[in-house]
């Protein structure tokens, strides 16, 4: 049976064993009091304990054989082959590995080497008793542990107490890994990037202003050492970022102000819904729409009145990534400023003040942690965006201020120099690691501010 197959069949256990263990709970409460019902908990808890039981050990089961199940086959597989084959490179036995199960996927029989066909039929072999094993094993511990569950349904068990005990070991596990993951992340960024500044010194990262991280394949080539000055790429990010946030962040605003404080409920259920459409658009169409009708008409205008505007400019893609953004600006804004109480407006109102002196002195203040948050994450999505620069600010990396000329951003260069084969012993490669530390600590910047301004101004108005 397949993981598929045997992880559908153990929720239908756990399902039955649910309602088998509530029903068992019913009966037992009735032969305990009669007519009444002297069980610690719900008959649910009681259910839910049974499930409990039934699922949670064999899924660790079944987790644990999928995940260890094909490195311990090939590993038996391999010792199997002749002596000359295993002693060769890591590279090798992980290539050679690989062509055993391309053998047992394709058909054993199209094996040209006999020692290779023996090996595709021991590992076609293991893997269907590590199939049977697993899928036997599963079910035996499914069936255990209901039969186990099922004895602790008595007026005694605090089942609810067990059940909710479970629940909040399961959110910590989520949480440990949901953090587990970012270091991860981190630490998988940072190792590389250290490799990166073992060969680069970090000032000429840092502080240099020419970057061309192509590198030569022969000595004598030019450029073969590459330059790795990250500072016009910075530029271009906060260039472009900020012509962007200059677009989304007033229009976002003001739209949140207009639907939360002066629009009707029958227009606000046509704007609102019409803005956050803006949202579900693919960023590719937003980089068509840059490239073949925003970037040609701010050209067009530019000639007209005598400036030079390059095809691909800092304006052209900082005004579409602007429009984009928009809705993140606006609705998180209307959210918070709805949640402003209506009691702070009624005592303003009460004081004489007008709608828009409301607005501007009380209520936009005692929004504003919210609206930092909003501008947080449109800042953040803004410096984050790629495709919009690529196709229509280019991959010049121009050291320049002027959104006129072609620049490029720090996300599109790690695309760049990521794409295609690659080996990661290289500056060249290793450039992008560290190119995203630095998008890292930069974000982790504007994070640690945006949240010192919205605790000192929640501790004001709360």
């Amino acid at each position: 049976m397949s993981t598929l197959g045997i992880l559908l069949t153990l929720l239908a256990l756990t399902a039955f064993s649910y309602f088998i263990g509530r029903k068992r709970s019913l009966a037992v409460a009735t032969r305990s009091k009669r007519g009444g019902n002297n069980l610690h908990s719900l008959p649910g808890y009681y259910g839910y304990l049974v499930a409990v039981w039934c699922g949670i050990p064999a899924l660790v089961i079944l987790l644990l054989w999928s995940g260890l199940s094909d490195s311990i086959i090939t590993q038996m597989t391999l010792a199997h082959l002749p002596a000359e084959l295993q002693n060769q490179s890591g590279d090798q036995v992980s290539l050679i590995s690989n062509q055993i199960r391309n053998l047992v996927a394709n058909g054993i029989e199209t094996a040209n080497d006999p020692a290779m066909k023996v090996a595709a039929e021991e590992y076609s072999r293991l893997q269907t008793i590590s199939s049977m094993a697993k899928t036997v094993m599963v079910l035996v511990v499914a069936i255990a542990g209901f039969a186990v569950g099922m004895r602790f349904i008595k007026p005694s068990t605090r089942a609810r107490n067990q059940v909710e005990r479970v629940i909040q070991y399961t959110m910590i596990l989520c949480a440990a890994i949901a953090i587990l993951t970012t270091v991860g992340i981190v630490m998988s960024v940072l190792f590389e990037s250290v490799r990166f500044f073992g060969e680069v010194p970090a000032t000429d990262f840092l502080f240099g202003t020419h970057w061309s991280p192509q590198t030569a394949i022969r000595a004598d080539q030019v450029g073969g050492s590459g330059s790795f000055g990250a500072i016009p790429l910075f530029v271009g990010t906060l260039l472009i970022s900020a012509i962007a946030l200059l677009i989304a962040v007033p229009l976002g605003l003001m739209s949140a102000i207009y639907l939360s404080e002066y629009a009707s409920p029958f227009m606000r259920a046509y704007i609102k819904p019409a803005l956050e459409i803006l949202a579900g658009i693919p960023t590719v169409v937003y980089g068509f729409f840059a490239a073949l009708t925003v970037a040609p008409f701010i050209r067009d205008m530019g000639a007209a009145i005598g400036l030079n505007v390059a095809s691909e400019s800092a304006l052209a893609a900082g005004v579409v990534m602007g429009v984009m953004i928009i809705p993140f600006m606006s609705s998180l804004s209307d959210d918070v400023i709805n949640a402003v109480p209506q009691a702070m407006r009624d005592g303003s109102y009460g004081m004489g003040a007008t709608k828009s002196e409301t607005i501007k002195q009380v209520v936009l203040p005692a929004a504003l942690p919210g609206i930092v948050g909003a501008f947080l994450l449109a800042a953040s999505r803004a410096i984050g965006e790629t495709m919009i620069v690529v196709m229509a600010a280019g991959l010049s990396a121009n050291l320049t201020v002027n959104p006129l000329e072609a620049v490029t951003t720090v996300t599109v260069q790690i695309v760049t120099l990521l794409t295609g084969d690659q080996e990661f012993d290289s500056a060249k490669t290793l450039a992008a690691f560290a190119l995203g530390l630095a998008l890292f600590v930069v974000t982790l910047i504007l994070n640690i501010l945006a949240l010192h301004i919205v605790r000192k101004y929640r501790e004001q108005y709360e």
